[in-house]
């Protein structure tokens, strides 16, 4: 039985890997960081278009888009005035004030207690990202929210294609995630900062479905978009730590425990 052989990176993934390296041995690892995820977001916005695309051919065509009014109507007989309060309450976490307050607490902690500002470049270079993918999505589609007789106020006036607090929450919360993961050392705690994020991403879409802010087609394709960039930003983050040399020194790496 002949012993297997030793699997050997792709000749892409190599010369990818080469040039990292130089990139992090001329300037530093971070600078390397910052290049890869500067070329993942073409591929990331290059979704966004692709997903505008094929979202104005599925509506003219009512397939998803169908679900639109039934979720919407579905909505309308859960509300009441103390469900309305606590779900505008938290929605508001995952918007324009309260995510980036809450982010920034999470993201300073984490800073102090391992001594590296990986958490802070992680996390801002994925809320650039996922804004600058929301920001293109509105401005393509355009698309009208659901009428103002059917939302829960305060009235949101921007186009409703993607939900900016889905697709925001899911890559700020998924990054705070993937960094926990990183420095925990039970599967359990792994499970939970897991767990904790995508409850708190699908209770924010649905949020905005709740209060009509938003159709069932801007969560789901918020969610899509989302969980793309998000995995170019671990992808790029991983290339790091695997170039030679940086193993403990590239950034997220836990230290190295002392014996």
């Amino acid at each position: 039985m002949t012993p297997d052989r030793p699997q050997h990176p792709a000749p892409v993934e190599n010369r990818l890997m080469r040039l990292l390296h130089a990139v992090s041995r001329a300037a530093s690892p971070r600078a390397a960081l910052l290049l890869v995820l500067a070329v993942g977001l073409l591929p990331a916005l290059a979704l966004t278009l692709v997903s505008a695309e094929v979202y104005e051919s599925v509506t003219d065509a009512d397939g998803v888009a169908g679900l639109d009014r039934p979720a919407l109507d579905y909505a309308l007989t859960l509300r009441s005035p103390g469900a309305d309060a606590a779900v505008t309450g938290f929605t508001n976490l995952a918007g324009t004030i309260g995510m980036p307050v809450i982010a920034g607490v999470i993201v300073l902690v984490m800073c102090l207690r391992w001594h590296s500002w990986t958490p802070l470049i992680l996390t801002a270079a994925a809320a650039a990202g996922s804004l600058l993918m929301t920001v293109s999505g509105k401005a393509l589609i355009g698309r009208t929210r659901p009428d103002l007789a059917d939302a829960v106020p305060p009235y949101e006036s921007s186009a409703s294609f993607p939900s900016g607090h889905t697709l925001n929450s899911l890559v700020i919360a998924g990054i705070i995630a993937y960094l926990v993961i990183l420095h925990v050392q039970t599967r359990r705690a792994k499970a939970a900062a897991v767990l904790v994020a995508a409850v708190f991403t699908l209770a924010v879409g649905l949020s905005r479905v709740y209060l009509g802010h938003h159709w069932l087609t801007d969560v789901l394709v918020a969610w899509t978009l989302g969980a793309a960039w998000l995995a170019v930003v671990i992808t790029a983050h991983q290339l790091l730590r695997r170039l030679p040399g940086r193993q403990e020194a590239a950034p997220g790496s836990p230290p190295r425990r002392r014996h």
